[in-house]
């Protein structure tokens, strides 16, 4: 009997930490060809995860240009993935996320009539420009998936009063699943390394920064910047650790404003493994990530999100992230209240993540093997 293909497409780097737990499962389960095809989008930051994860790639696309628009960027990879679909004819095609890959991961397939699985589906922060052009990407990839992996139940509920009711399934997200796989690789191999690298953040407790989102480009980065500075200043003996994006929209505002203070440590992007290491060690952390809203949670890291709205409001509702946004005095106060007031922090780090509990990928097979023995 000719085994299932899978083909489950990715090209960025939080992509790429998402499926990887799921793709591996399924190789080892025995009973699928599992193809991963990677459209390149973050070439450099995808190796590292591929590496660490051991994830082979079968195919490769190579569609980046420099100052590529969102239109050349989706034409290519739409016609790139087309033609290697086209050629290897799986039975189900898998995408994660938002991105541009994974919605012209979606729409190549459809255009194949190739049934399409969601994984991460359901998130919405009804805002259509924010995140942009996430939002519009995650809504559109709902209207052709025929499998969708909601990681909590507000998930299935936006795409239920979406009008799409079959096939929705609560899973959990992955991405926690890969945390904690990660962890353990960690801790088998690199924990002393690293530990030895960042002995100067281990002295105290320290606030973790991360910040991209195109959205707050201008004032918004100005703005959480002189926050980060009155920080500081306010708390010299706490170290800020902030490994700075590469795009000059956040370069130029981080470097400017925060450059010369003796506790703020500007660095460069982290891989994979020292990043969910030094998030792991972290007392605070403030961020506009997605995968860090669900990641700090399993680690009890109370988190400040530096964004206006979020589609990942479950922590807001759990009480262990606060929605701050860019303003300067809001990050200011709530940084002084978690550092200042222990049953507040305690209350934070204590409540649980909505996101997943590690066992994800295993859902997602039991349900990808029930759905193609019934085609």
């Amino acid at each position: 009997m000719r085994h299932k293909k899978i083909c489950f497409i990715f090209g960025t780097r939080p992509e790429a930490i998402k499926v990887a737990p799921v793709s591996t499962m399924l190789r080892r389960d025995g009973h699928f060809e599992v193809v991963n095809i990677s459209t390149g989008q973050h070439k450099e930051m995808l190796n590292q995860v591929l590496d660490f994860f051991n994830l082979p790639v079968n195919n490769s696309l190579d569609v980046m240009k420099v100052n590529q628009s969102l239109a050349y960027l989706s034409s290519s990879i739409l016609d790139g993935l087309s033609r290697v679909l086209e050629e290897l004819k799986p039975d189900l095609v898998l995408v994660q996320g938002d991105t541009t890959t994974a919605f012209m991961g979606a729409l190549a397939a459809f255009y194949q009539k190739i049934p399409v699985a969601h994984i991460e589906a359901g998130l919405r922060s009804f805002n259509l420009f924010s995140p942009f052009p996430e939002e519009a990407n995650r809504k559109m990839i709902s209207q052709i998936a025929n499998l969708h992996f909601c990681p909590t139940d507000k998930a299935v509920e936006n795409l239920n009063a979406e009008g799409i009711h079959n096939h929705v399934y609560k899973v959990g997200n992955t991405v926690v699943d890969a945390l904690l796989q990660g962890l353990d690789i960690i801790e088998q191999s690199m924990e002393e390394r690293f530990a030895a690298k960042y002995a100067y953040l281990l002295q105290n407790k320290f606030i973790l920064v991360t910040g991209h989102r195109r959205e707050s480009f201008g004032d918004g980065f100005l703005h959480i910047c002189h926050a980060l500075k009155k920080i500081a200043e306010k708390f010299p003996d706490t170290p800020i650790f902030y490994p700075v994006h590469l795009n000059p929209s956040v370069q130029k505002p981080v470097y400017e404003i925060l450059s010369g203070l003796h506790n703020v440590y500007l660095v460069s992007p982290l891989e994979y493994a020292e990043m969910i290491w030094v998030l792991n060690k972290s007392y605070i952390v403030l961020t506009d990530s997605g995968g860090i809203q669900e990641e700090a949670p399993s680690l009890g890291k109370p988190i400040l999100v530096m964004r206006e709205v979020t589609e990942r409001s479950e922590g807001i509702d759990a009480g262990n992230a606060v929605l701050v946004g860019t303003d300067q005095e809001l990050i200011f106060n709530w940084v002084e209240r978690l550092l200042s007031d222990p049953q507040l922090y305690t209350s934070m780090s204590t409540a649980g993540n909505p996101y997943g509990d590690g066992l994800t990928s295993e859902r997602i097979l039991s349900i990808i093997k029930n759905y193609l023995d019934n085609e």
